[in-house]
């Protein structure tokens, strides 16, 4: 029941998140778009949903039990993230299919290494706003913390697994190509998402040792 409980809250933040970008697609303005955007993260973070860029910066220390949660969140987010991209290509909002296969000619025509340090970098500023709003004890903190985390990573350009997943989708880009494009997306904010707690643990280490 576990299991079902991760993926139902997981299917909730792919879904979510699709809203966000699909303000992204909607709006002429970059910034304005990137602004939107954040409602995905903020209602994640506030309503307890699982999002695999998330809590993939909190595999550090754990145990297998760990990566099959993981890989639960990680499909039950492509099934939300899918879910939303399929129902969008349903309405008449061809504007945000046409702005979508656009967006995917240029991530798939990309190299896989830049789209390998493009993701990153983005999990290094979801792991920003994450972290920051566990841990800042400020309501008004926490919330600063979601909204520049994510508006730097989608105004910069890099690149999100779960969002890459609703915008191939509502373009119909789906192939070969993409999957791998999907798969080393998800490798770069593993990696990202990975790197500022390792740093911060070796420093607390070495200040511990300093101690001694």
């Amino acid at each position: 029941m576990k299991a079902l409980s991760d993926a139902l809250l997981g299917f909730m933040a792919g879904l979510v998140i699709t809203l966000g970008a699909a303000a992204f697609l909607t709006l002429e303005s970059k910034m304005a778009g990137a602004m939107m955007f954040v409602v995905g993260l903020f209602a994640i973070c506030s309503f307890g949903w699982n999002l695999f860029t998330g809590k993939v910066c909190y595999s550090i220390g754990k145990g297998p039990k760990y990566i099959g949660f993981l890989a639960v969140v990680w499909l039950s987010n492509f099934a939300g993230a899918a879910a939303g991209g399929a129902l969008l290509r349903m309405t008449r909002l061809t504007a945000c299919i046409e702005r979508a296969q656009e967006l995917c000619a240029v991530k798939l025509g990309d190299s896989l290494a830049s789209v390998f340090v493009l993701a990153i970098f983005c999990n290094i500023l979801i792991y920003i706003a994450v972290e920051g709003y566990r841990s800042i004890p400020y309501e008004l903190g926490k919330y600063i913390a979601i909204f520049f985390g994510v508006t730097v990573f989608v105004v910069c350009g890099f690149e999100h697994c779960i969002a890459n997943m609703f915008y191939i989708t509502a373009a119909g880009m789906w192939s070969g190509e993409a999957a791998v494009f999907i798969l080393v997306n998800t490798l770069g904010n593993i990696c990202g998402g990975l790197l500022l707690p390792a740093l911060s643990l070796a420093a607390s280490r070495c200040r511990d040792k300093s101690r001694v």
